[in-house]
């Protein structure tokens, strides 16, 4: 093919794919100065304008002549606002790359991109199949591609390599016959304010504070699958699988923060929200930092959760129809968050709660209706 005479233009009317140009190549040398590019890319760090120079003026035409990669300059409300190819299609299946400036971001465009090319290569290249690769990590990438259809995820541990180091790597992968639309959920957790404390997502300057909860001697007591002693590591292997349940739809947790410092003081989830039986359903668990004790904090943060947990989707909830809490039989205080939100104790399960010392105590289960809260 001929660059640019035979890159095709691709457009939805809100963004439209076209060849780069001579003037592509400053924005570009701009958007790879971001240090989340250079984070998540395999891009040269420093990143120089010969480097910008030379992708768009010899890699990027050669890709379309040979056929090894064909590359789109994304134009967003008139200007360059990324980059967006797709490569190989031997067989009927090739990959998908892409990146946006940081100035569109959160704006829909890389979506909007990426479903143009994907169907591009099923229309036109009459591909079967294209794969999405990202750095485990790389939320903003993975939100893209699971807004534009891409599933069946899995980790190849070290399979990504990025200036001669190796990461772990997600990969995706999207069919012809496959709609170009979400699967599942990805839920966000809202802030909500309490009376002196707020919920909110949770921060990677969290973790010094969920070192000091989870290393408490009573939340150790009752929460025996934490790690003994409870480590930086651990509270940031937490705060990953945050992130992991909400991209699953699996659940939705929430840092318990005070309204006044912002300092954590907890924590609050819904989860099992996937449950391959009862997929209106969740449970929900919690802990306490040792310092917000005595002050009714949970129970009025369960209260909260609730909330959102009965309210609809379309109205910003999610969609809850029925509730569960677990509270190991000598746990007074759990149970009593149960009790004071409305919650029917309906199971006494015998010996089904571990302790760290081998023994199993009994387990109390609770459960609230949406219907009971009308």
């Amino acid at each position: 093919m001929r660059f640019p005479e035979d890159v095709p233009v691709l457009s939805d009317d809100v963004v439209t794919l076209r060849a780069h140009t001579p003037a592509d190549i400053d924005p570009v040398f701009e958007m790879c100065q971001d240090p989340e590019m250079q984070r998540w890319t395999t891009i040269p760090v420093p990143y120089l304008r010969e480097h910008a120079e030379n992708f768009l003026t010899e890699q990027i035409p050669n890709g379309w002549r040979d056929g090894g990669m064909w590359a789109w300059a994304i134009e967003y409300d008139g200007r360059y606002a990324g980059t967006v190819d797709l490569r190989d299609g031997d067989g009927g299946v090739g990959e998908v790359g892409f990146a946006v400036a940081p100035s569109a971001r959160g704006a829909g465009v890389m979506t909007r991109a990426l479903r143009l090319v994907v169907r591009h290569a099923f229309d036109v290249l009459e591909w079967d199949r294209v794969i999405w690769r990202a750095f485990v990590g790389n939320w903003a990438s993975r939100r893209v591609a699971w807004k534009a259809g891409f599933r069946g995820l899995v980790v190849v541990p070290g399979g990504g390599k990025a200036r001669g180091v190796r990461y772990d790597e997600w990969v995706a992968t999207v069919g012809r016959d496959d709609a170009l639309e979400p699967v599942g959920n990805w839920w966000k957790a809202p802030v909500v304010e309490g009376n002196g404390f707020r919920l909110r997502p949770f921060e990677p300057s969290d973790a010094k504070r969920i070192v000091e909860a989870c290393s408490d001697e009573r939340t150790q007591y009752w929460l025996p699958g934490l790690p003994s002693p409870y480590q930086l590591p651990d509270a940031e292997g937490f705060l990953g699988s945050r992130h992991e349940n909400l991209a699953t739809g699996e659940g939705v947790s929430w840092a318990i923060a005070d309204a006044g410092t912002d300092e954590l003081i907890g924590c609050v989830s819904l989860f099992d929200m996937t449950n391959r039986i009862d997929k209106t359903m969740a449970e929900i668990g919690y802990w306490l930092h040792p310092e917000a004790r005595g002050r009714g904090v949970m129970s009025a943060a369960v209260r909260l959760v609730i909330e959102q947990a009965f309210k609809p989707v379309e109205d910003g909830g999610f969609g809850r129809r029925r509730l569960v809490l677990f509270a190991a039989d000598g746990n007074t205080a759990s149970a009593h968050v149960a009790e004071i939100n409305g919650f029917t104790h309906v199971v006494l399960e015998r010996s089904a709660s571990p302790r760290r010392d081998g023994s199993f105590a009994d387990l109390h289960g609770f459960d609230l209706l949406a219907a009971e809260r009308t």
